[in-house]
């Protein structure tokens, strides 16, 4: 990646003001929607990022593009996404139709996104718990699968820099073998546009790519296989592409 230049700092400075700024002035306006059905948090949520993406296509340069939708399967599925960026934990939210995303429980303390996120019945994880822990995950997952919502995890467990690639976390295999669902592999290139860790957004596009999805009924260590292979070899294909 090349160092960011003076305007993209300046811009991407723009755009972070922008973003939390459009959350708190929106989270004070609209919080009496937390009191209401779940619906009406995730129409103010959807307009929110309707914002947040509007401004970094217009104020940054940068939007992402989504491959590979026929990979989808219909109703309850287990999504496993890599993770470089925040880019995707938001773009998830437009892509997919009600995804329940797995959450580790610090975020849902954030005022406003963290509020919303509850409301939305994302899956909340107290990492520090354990066992415990996994098994809230678990009879959490299975009761949103039922309702026909797809499950969404980023089994590195933490946002990766481009290039930087780490073992699976043991949460997925746990949600693959309970739900008895397709899980389907994510790859993506957003590090190379949105930093990872710090405010930098570089104009482009970043890809987000669902792949072959893997059937249920493997064993644990063919299927952490599998999925480690897939999101790898995808996400080294992306980064390799002549604009990143």
């Amino acid at each position: 990646m090349t160092p960011a230049g003076p305007l993209t700092v300046i811009r991407s400075v723009i755009f972070v003001i922008w973003m939390y700024g459009s959350m708190v002035i929106l989270g004070l306006t609209l919080i009496w929607m937390l009191l209401f059905p779940r619906s009406f948090a995730r129409a103010a949520f959807r307009f929110w990022l309707k914002l947040v993406f509007g401004g970094l296509w217009i104020i940054c340069g940068q939007r992402y593009e989504v491959r590979g939708r026929e990979n989808l399967p219909e109703g309850g599925a287990l999504i496993a996404s890599r993770h470089e960026s925040m880019l995707e934990t938001q773009a998830f939210w437009q892509i997919l139709d009600d995804p329940a995303i797995i959450l580790k429980k610090e975020l849902s303390y954030l005022p406003f996104f963290g509020w919303f996120a509850v409301k939305l019945e994302n899956i909340v994880v107290d990492r520090g718990a354990a066992a415990k822990a996994l098994r809230k995950m678990l009879r959490d997952a299975r009761d949103r699968a039922e309702e026909g919502r797809q499950i969404l995890i980023f089994p590195e467990g933490t946002r990766m820099k481009p290039g930087e690639f780490t073992e699976l976390k043991p949460g997925v295999a746990g949600l693959y073998a309970a739900m008895k669902v397709p899980c389907v592999p994510v790859a993506l290139n957003s590090g190379s546009y949105w930093a990872g860790r710090g405010i930098i957004r570089k104009p482009g596009t970043a890809v987000i790519e669902f792949l072959e999805p893997i059937a249920p009924g493997m064993s644990r260590d063919d299927f952490m296989t599998a999925l480690q292979s897939r999101i790898e070899t995808g996400t080294r294909a992306l980064h390799h592409q002549p604009d990143c």
